[in-house]
């Protein structure tokens, strides 16, 4: 007589779904000794934290520290495009009362810095590229909402294949047109997924205001998000230097990398812009300013003198605990992979925020962020006895100065993609125009050599075996 196998329910809480996932804990469990045993570097890291070398690149320098006799010694954050300090790039655009980012986009893309006719000439093709194809936003985004606009933009952007009559093409020549069109179509998908999840998701008004063909990057998404389509031209200027500084950052960090692992497949440009979209969603990556702004809301609410050192050091020990926030143990927004003594992204953005603060009425949650961007090392030094040199990230600031210039929450991360498309298109051209090889890294297995047992003869004993 035959068992009865019965149903099975994929209900988040069902017994049989638990059951299943009983099933695969039991049979894949690594041993955390055994990347050591066989020297493997997990997120491609190094021992000393530093990331294993896997390519060589043109487009961007990131610097966070020094090393001597193979010593890791921290160093002064910075960060350069095509060998120009970031800071250069910022400080010029700010003292001459100008916009930047398309700027950064032509050096990016091109490995040059503009001239004044160059910049003009591709501030007209961005404006051109604008306009989405006709009825992408209706059939693509109005008619397939998603609660969440990084998911949205990731699907546009895959869409967008079906509407480009050479997807496959991977001519620097083709290439070239389709990255200028996503760097300036991508601001626009955003800005309409946002309405269209406010409509659908949030029960609000959406509302899509025509495109201003005269208006720089940032003040076109002003313009898209704002009701009645009013913003001052400090309030752009301080959304252009956000996105400036979010362009690029490197081959190694995930999303980028992630560009580079699909272009060199050969694959077309959407698909590998798509993936990049989806590393940036993690919290881990680009997600990590949203999880700022939670984790400082909840501290906000908790601590009660903000000025009390000795109050937010215990609130953050029980973050680094798992005892608040998400559970997870991390202080977003502190830390790097690279920089070491100072993100210079993060330094750029808290001075900004100083400027804007006072206009606001956010001076002292400014200063409270501050405090805990000061705090934050000293207490992981108490929690897990380790003296490690952490500064604040770029994350940390990013989505106070979002909630500043009045930009909701769920444009966050998203905005971090709109700036870093012409770094993610700038990556794929290398990768395919210079290295030639497919990304192929290895994995050591670790599983047993067993003979193949007929289904009628196994067992739950045998299974385990």
């Amino acid at each position: 007589m035959k068992e009865d196998a019965g149903k099975i329910s994929l209900n988040a809480e069902s017994l049989e779904l638990k059951a299943l996932c009983d099933e695969y804990r039991k049979n894949n469990q690594i041993a955390p000794e055994n990347f050591d045993l066989y020297n493997v570097k997990r997120g491609l890291r190094n021992p000393d934290g530093t990331g294993v070398m896997a390519g060589l690149t043109l487009i961007c320098n990131v610097h966070g520290y020094l090393i001597d006799d193979a010593v890791r010694i921290p160093d002064k954050g910075r960060l350069c495009y095509r060998g120009v300090d970031i800071n250069d790039i910022v400080n010029a655009c700010v003292a001459e009362n100008r916009f930047g980012f398309e700027e950064v986009a032509w050096l990016l893309l091109f490995g040059s810095l503009p001239t004044r006719n160059q910049l003009e000439s591709f501030k007209n093709v961005l404006a051109e590229c604008r306009e989405l194809p006709e009825y992408f936003a209706e059939d693509m985004i109005i008619k397939a909402p998603s609660r969440n606009v990084m998911n949205k933009l990731a699907r546009s952007v895959l869409a967008l294949y079906s509407y480009d009559d050479n997807p496959d093409d991977t001519s620097l020549e083709n290439n070239m047109r389709q990255s200028i069109q996503l760097i300036a179509r991508l601001p626009i998908i955003m800005t309409y997924a946002y309405q269209v999840k406010r409509r659908h998701f949030d029960k609000k008004s959406m509302y899509f205001h025509p495109l201003d063909p005269t208006q720089s990057t940032a003040e076109s998404i002003l313009n898209a998000i704002r009701p009645d389509r009013s913003f001052t031209d400090e309030e752009a200027k301080l959304l252009d230097v956000c996105m400036i500084i979010h362009a690029e950052h490197g081959g190694g960090n995930n999303s980028t990398f992630t560009t580079r692992v699909l272009s060199s497949t050969g694959t077309d440009i959407y698909s590998a812009i798509g993936a990049a979209i989806g590393s940036l969603k993690g919290p881990r990556h680009g997600g990590a300013n949203h999880r700022v702004m939670m984790m400082m809301n909840e501290l906000m609410e908790n601590v009660k003198d903000w000025k009390d050192d000795d109050e937010i050091s215990a609130w953050l020990g029980r973050i680094l605990r798992g005892e608040v926030s998400d559970h997870s143990g991390l202080i977003y927004g502190i830390g790097h992979a690279v920089y070491t003594l100072s993100d210079p992204r993060a330094v750029i953005l808290r001075t900004q925020a100083e400027k804007f603060a006072e206009k606001c009425g956010m001076a002292e949650k400014l200063k409270l962020f501050e405090r805990v961007e000061r705090l934050a090392p000293k207490v992981f030094a108490k929690e897990t006895g380790k003296a490690k040199v952490m500064c604040a990230n770029v994350d940390f600031y990013s989505g106070l100065v979002y909630e500043m210039l009045g930009i909701p929450s769920d444009l966050f991360t998203p905005l971090f993609a709109v700036s870093r498309i012409p770094g993610w298109c700038a990556h794929r051209m290398e990768e395919l125009e210079t290295c030639g090889r497919i990304i192929r890294p290895a994995y050591r297995s670790l599983a047993k050599n067993r003979l193949y047992v007929p289904i009628d003869r196994r067992t739950e004993a045998q299974s385990e075996k």
